[in-house]
Order: C-alpha cells, then sequence, then structure tokens
C-alpha cells in the first residue's frame, strides 16, 4: 500500500479470536465478489446468458467486506496516514499522540455508527435482481464502526487496562461536543472551510486519513440542519456500491498471487536476459521489468516490494551501488500506475465518471515515454559510475526459454486492454479474469502457490484493498459536501481569471499537483482533488481523459519525493539502503518524470490520438 501508519500496538489476547474471524469473514467476502463476477463473464460467453444479479451480488460483498476491514485495520492500526513528525517525538510525545489519534478515531466510528443506523431506517428501497433490503447494504457502515470501536477498547500500550475504555469515553464526549457545539464553534464559516481546515489539522496531525475526512465533514455538517449528517454514511455506502470499484480488489488479488506464485521471476529473468548484456543492463532488466509487470499488476507498491526483493541485491552484487539500486527500483515502480491496468486510472475513472478502457488505452504512450527516460536516465549515470556491461550476452536458447516461460503472463495485459477497450468486458471483469488467469499460471503452469502462501496472498491483497477502499467511501461525504457549496465552480473562475489559456491553466494544476504530492498520498489526494479540479479544467477545455493522465503522472511522483515518498522508504527498507541517500539518487529520475510530464501537458495528441485510432 501507499503510506501505511508503522506504529502497532501490541493487541490485548481476548481481541486476538475476534480479529481472526473478521478477517476471514473480510477474505471469504471478496472472494466470493471475485466468484460472482467470473460467474458472469462465463456465463454470458460459454452459456450466452447473463445473469441479473451477479453485479448486486459482488457489489453487496465488496461494501461489507470493506467496512468490516475497516475494522480489522482499525485494530492493527494499518490505516493510511502520512508521517512527518511523530518518529521524531519522544516516547513521552508519541504516547500522548498515540491516544490523540485514538479519540479521534473514536469520535470517527461513533458518527458512523450513530447516523449509519439512522441513515440505514430511513432506507425503503429494494436491490432490484437480489430483491434485498438496501438497508442490509448500509448496515454495513454502522456494524463495522461497532466493531472498529470493541477493537478500540483494547488497552493502549503503555497504559493501563483502562486506557482503551477510557479513549471510548472521551471520544463520546468529544462527539456530543461536536455535535452540539459545533453550530456555536464554527458560526459564520462556510461548511467548505469547516471541512478543509478541520480535515486538513487531523491529516497533518497524521490521524488516519479515513478518520480525518470523517470527522471533518461531520464538523462541516454541524451548522447544518441535523438531518443533513445522514449524508455522511449515505455517501460512504453509496460511493462503494460502484461495480467500477471492484476492479480495485481484483487488480490487487492478481498482483498478490502473481508474487506468490512465481509469475514475477518470470518476467524478471525475461528483462534480464533480453537487456541484461548492455552499460548498466541490470538497471535497464530492472526498468523493462516494470513495464511488464506495470501491464499485469496496477500496484506501485506491489510491484517496488517485490523488484527490489529480486533486482536489489543482484544489482549490487555486479557492482551497482546499492542507493541507485533502491532509486531506480521505486522510480521504476511507478509505472505500475501509467501503463494499464494503473490503480489510479481506475479510481480516477470511477471519479471523474470517464470511460476506463479509453484511459487505458491513452497511457500507454506517456507510460512507455516515462520508461524510455528513465532508460536514458539509467544509462547515463551507469556509464558516469561504471556500472554493468560484464555480462555476457545471452544466447538465442536462452532468451527464447525465458520468453516461452513468461509468455502465459505477458498475455495478461494483452486481455486486459483489448478487453476492456473492445466491449469484451468491463474493467471490473478484467480484473476479475486477470485474478483467475494469476491464479492458474500460478497453481498449474509455474506450481509455485502452495496453501500457505496463497492464504498470506489473500489476506494482504484484502488489507490493501480496504486500505484504499476506504478512504475512496470517506472522500466520498467531503465531495459532496464542496458540491453542495459549489466550490469546483469557484475554483474555476479564480483559475480563469488567474489564466485564460488551458495550457498555463494546466502548468498551474501541475505545480499545484506536484505539491500536493509532496504530503498526500495519492489516493487520498485524487479522491479530495477530482471532483474539484474535473470540472475547472472541462470549462477550460480540456479533455477529461487526458486530464486523468496528466493527474497520475502528477502524483505518483509524490511517491518518490519526500516527506511521503512511500516507494523510497519502500524500497530503501526491502533493499537495506538508508532512505536519505535513496532520496538523493532519486533526483535524476524524478526530473526525468517531469519532463515527460511537460510534453505529455503541452501536447494532448500524446493521450487521445490512440483513443481515437482505437475509436471511441
Amino acid at each position: 500500500m501507499e503510506n501505511i501508519s508503522n506504529t502497532v500496538n501490541a493487541p490485548a489476547l481476548p481481541y486476538r479470536g475476534l480479529e481472526k474471524a473478521l478477517e476471514t469473514i473480510a477474505v471469504v467476502l471478496m472472494l466470493c465478489a471475485t466468484s460472482v463476477v467470473v460467474l458472469q463473464v462465463f456465463c454470458r460467453y460459454v452459456l450466452n446468458a447473463s445473469l441479473p444479479w451477479p453485479e448486486e451480488a459482488a457489489q453487496f460483498c465488496f461494501v461489507w467486506a470493506v467496512f468490516l476491514g475497516m475494522a480489522l485495520l482499525t485494530f492493527r492500526d494499518r490505516h493510511i496516514a502520512i508521517s512527518l513528525f511523530v518518529p521524531k517525538l519522544s516516547p513521552k510525545h508519541q504516547s500522548i499522540h498515540t491516544v490523540f489519534t485514538k479519540v479521534i478515531t473514536v469520535i470517527a466510528c461513533i458518527i458512523l455508527v450513530i447516523h449509519g443506523i439512522d441513515f440505514m431506517n430511513r432506507t425503503l428501497q429494494v436491490l432490484p435482481a437480489l430483491r434485498v433490503p438496501l438497508k442490509y447494504l448500509f448496515m454495513a457502515v454502522p456494524v463495522g464502526s461497532a466493531i472498529a470501536l470493541v477493537f478500540l477498547s483494547a488497552p493502549i500500550r503503555g497504559f493501563g487496562w483502562w486506557s482503551g475504555l477510557a479513549t471510548l469515553v472521551l471520544g463520546l464526549i468529544g462527539y456530543y461536543a461536536l455535535r452540539e457545539a459545533g453550530g456555536v464553534i464554527f458560526a459564520g464559516a462556510s461548511s467548505t472551510t469547516i471541512l478543509m481546515i478541520v480535515t486538513m489539522l487531523l491529516i497533518f496531525a497524521e490521524v488516519p486519513i479515513v478518520y480525518a475526512l470523517v470527522v471533518g465533514s461531520f464538523a462541516g455538517l454541524t451548522p447544518l440542519p441535523p438531518l443533513m449528517l445522514v449524508t455522511i454514511t449515505q455517501n460512504m455506502s453509496g460511493a462503494l456500491n460502484s461495480f467500477t470499484l471492484l476492479a480495485i480488489p481484483f487488480f490487487i488479488l492478481a498482483a498478490a498471487v502473481m508474487n506468490a506464485g512465481g509469475i514475477t521471476v518470470r518476467i524478471v529473468n525475461l528483462a534480464y536476459h533480453l537487456v541484461g548484456h548492455f552499460r548498466g543492463g541490470l538497471a535497464q532488466a530492472n526498468i523493462v521489468t516494470n513495464v511488464m509487470l506495470a501491464g499485469v499488476s496496477g500496484s506501485s507498491t506491489a510491484d517496488a516490494s517485490a523488484t527490489a526483493k529480486l533486482l536489489v541485491p543482484e544489482m549490487e552484487k555486479h557492482g551497482y551501488g546499492r542507493a541507485f539500486s533502491c532509486a531506480l527500483t521505486a522510480a521504476s515502480s511507478t509505472l505500475a500506475n501509467m501503463i494499464p491496468p494503473g490503480l489510479g486510472l481506475i479510481i480516477y475513472a470511477a471519479l471523474a465518471s470517464v470511460s476506463v478502457g479509453a484511459l487505458f488505452v491513452g497511457t500507454i504512450l506517456p507510460g512507455l515515454l516515462v520508461a524510455t527516460a528513465l532508460s536514458i536516465v539509467a544509462w547515463i549515470i551507469s556509464v558516469k559510475s561504471g556500472y554493468g556491461g560484464t555480462k555476457d550476452r545471452s544466447t538465442a536458447p536462452e532468451r527464447w526459454r525465458s520468453l516461452l516461460l513468461a509468455t502465459p503472463a505477458l498475455c495478461l495485459p494483452v486481455m486486459i486492454v483489448g478487453g476492456v477497450r473492445f466491449g469484451i468486458f468491463t474493467a471490473t471483469e478484467a480484473g476479475a479474469m486477470a485474478f483467475v488467469f494469476a491464479l492458474f499460471c500460478g497453481a498449474l503452469i509455474y506450481r509455485g502457490l502452495t496453501a500457505q502462501n496463497l492464504s498470506e496472498a489473500f489476506r494482504e491483497a484484502v488489507e490493501d484493498t480496504v486500505a484504499v477502499a476506504v478512504i475512496i467511501a470517506a472522500a466520498s461525504p467531503f465531495a459532496w459536501i464542496l458540491t453542495f457549496e459549489q466550490t469546483p465552480q469557484k475554483i474555476a473562475q479564480w483559475l480563469a481569471a488567474l489564466t485564460g489559456h488551458k495550457i498555463y491553466l494546466l502548468l498551474l494544476i501541475n505545480l499545484f499537483l506536484i505539491f500536493v504530492g509532496l504530503f498526500i498520498e495519492m489516493i487520498a489526494a485524487m479522491v479530495i482533488l477530482v471532483p474539484i479540479l474535473v470540472p475547472v479544467v472541462i470549462a477550460a477545455g480540456v479533455d477529461p481523459l487526458q486530464f486523468g493522465i496528466i493527474m497520475v503522472m502528477n502524483l505518483v511522483i509524490g511517491a518518490l519525493t519526500p516527506p511521503l515518498g512511500v516507494l523510497v522508504f519502500t524500497t530503501a527498507r526491502v533493499g537495506g539502503a538508508p532512505s536519505s541517500a535513496v532520496f538523493r539518487a532519486i533526483l535524476p529520475f524524478i526530473a526525468a518524470q517531469i519532463i515527460v510530464l511537460l510534453v505529455v501537458t503541452m501536447i494532448p495528441q500524446i493521450t487521445l490520438l490512440p483513443i481515437q485510432w482505437f475509436g471511441p
């Protein structure tokens, strides 16, 4: 995952049983969602008879898995949060911060329980195909939040047995104080102002982003009539009731199974035999590996971790600097979000209501341009530093053998992009089929899957999915408040007055997004900013497909820059290099990505012409 809190409390033993049961249920629900989508594809193409209920069943399982998983991640302190100052605090002040974070989390969970039950009881509709009352879908929010409160009653490390219960009491007091006094405290301020100030303060105080968004949205709504408070849970549950977003867990599951099943190793071997003999050959193999992995996994963090584990020790053995190797791996892993099926592209498509297939086609050239730019920088540094050039050229039989072994994995991106673009299946169905294909290859072709590593892959994938999905859910009421107060229109007017040309507007937005990427993780930034910026650029005449690719390219650069730099921290940790040295080594690669970003911004045909060639 993109930036995940490393603070892990020692949970009390009585909570372990609930934790394991909850994890099992979440995994089973996610696998059920995958199964019914695969069933839908099977019935459509094999039996020539589409079923009416699989989409609803898959969405039902997904929503419940996410909100039960939210409680699980709360217990494990694994929700996404930025990390700025807390690691530098003294142990005493870190303990105080832990208590503060727990209290805010309790307030957020109480909000979701009370107003989730209220909204659930107001819901009278039923799911059209399943004929299940919709309130049972929306029940996932208060149930998951109530279980999180149970976990939050566990004692806090360094405090007595009473500490967890004390945070529940403090959180309850904080909830009612905010609810009753919010209208007075924030009197005269707009909901948008309250929302932005409270949310940003909590995010930079290193509160988990999902709970910062919930409390910020609640604070923004307190001056309004009480009935408006149900919009928080209404929007959160409704945001995940989306078939498009199901592509996220499916591709994450596929990536996890790939790594467990030995598919990643075959791709690395192919890249090594193709370009390993060049000057800086292993560096070039690193980039080629990430290009091929990007077409299968869609997850930068998964690719960064897998590639660093396999290639950094090998590169060091052949004389490459460890910091350089980690920096190159981090920079190359950004390609997973720039080459289909990048998760950032899927999330943007869902938030901006644009075609996923068109985004997949439009981003191929920009992604390959970034790979080429990284390759040029790696070659220049390798020549200057004397890296590589010692490996003999692989023989033709060696290359053909490695290609043959990697062919099943390389078929996957063709299947995904072609299938989605030409309407054979949706992006979500492509994700489900990618998971099944990875399972088939790992179990029957490469035979790297075991019951143990497959189970671990499922648990890891569900945890990563939940960490992403709950932020998307929590950002929905955030976006609703902005829309309710016409904030995008106001920003559009301000930007229009500031610059009168769409290229200047995009350059200004580029600067803004790079700044945002320094502090806010990509997915969190997208769910907050897409509802604001997309209407602005459309009004200026910018194609939303081009803007989506520009936005993703901007925000993945943020995963390479301090203080967030999650991909740098990931590769530094896995590769065993000091993060400060990796940050210095990555500067030339960041410069290369910024140059490509400017080219894509200035020349929209790079993204739009391929879309036109392959049809609307």
